[in-house]
């Protein structure tokens, strides 16, 4: 074989693995990607909402903050001063190879009081007001079925359930100092989350069930 024929495939042949090399990193990050979703929701407090929900298998991440009203970059202050539109929300992050956005809702709705759509436990205003911000029309479908199960299973009429399903326009993170703040501040929590009877009403709400993601009863 003559050298310059010779040196011409090894040429293609290193092209052709670092193509390859280069195209195999590319598909990692996107197939990652496409397993990961995300799910705004408002349930009162953002520190308990954010504990609760942490600890299902496939979360990824939870976030503090706020969403639903205009206002661009609101404060804490602001936004428990009221007239902001924003509710406190938990932004979370799942896989969805091992949790599924309808086993997410119903921790969710079995972490806060759906009968009361002023505030939730001792927090009350708008800004404490329980809302599902969905990110596309299949989690906008999800939500409402969600809505009937819940309602089904305290046995209450839908329109009892106070929890309102609006599409997500942003999320804005809320300060650090509220990121993980059970983890980070444990005892002040806990008294808090004690003092505001949270544990004691979901209880009351969902008996056995609450706290959990268990099947809807009877499905």
């Amino acid at each position: 074989m003559a050298a310059p024929e010779f040196l011409s495939r090894c040429l293609r042949s290193w092209l052709a693995l670092v193509l390859a090399v280069v195209l195999s990193l590319v598909m990692v990050p996107s197939a990652a990607w496409a397993a990961t979703e995300e799910a705004v929701l408002a349930g009162g407090c953002f520190w308990c909402l954010e504990h609760d929900l942490e600890v299902l298998p496939g979360v990824l991440d939870v976030e503090s903050g706020f969403s639903g009203g205009k206002l661009a970059n609101p404060t804490y202050r602001q936004v428990s001063a009221g007239g902001t539109g924003h509710q406190e929300v938990v932004r979370v992050r799942f896989d969805t190879t091992h949790l599924r956005y309808e086993k997410l809702l119903r921790a969710y709705w079995r972490n806060i009081d759906p009968l009361d759509g002023a505030g939730q436990f001792c927090d009350r205003g708008a800004s404490y007001r329980p809302v599902i911000f969905t990110t596309n029309a299949t989690q906008a479908v999800e939500a409402r079925n969600s809505l009937v199960a819940a309602a089904r299973e305290l046995g209450q009429p839908a329109a009892a359930i106070k929890v309102a399903i609006r599409p997500l326009a942003r999320f804005w993170p809320a300060e650090q100092y509220h990121q993980n703040y059970a983890r980070r501040n444990g005892i002040r929590y806990n008294y808090y989350r004690w003092s505001c009877g949270r544990d004691r009403r979901l209880e009351a709400v969902w008996g056995e069930r609450a706290r959990s993601s268990e099947r809807w009863q009877g499905s």
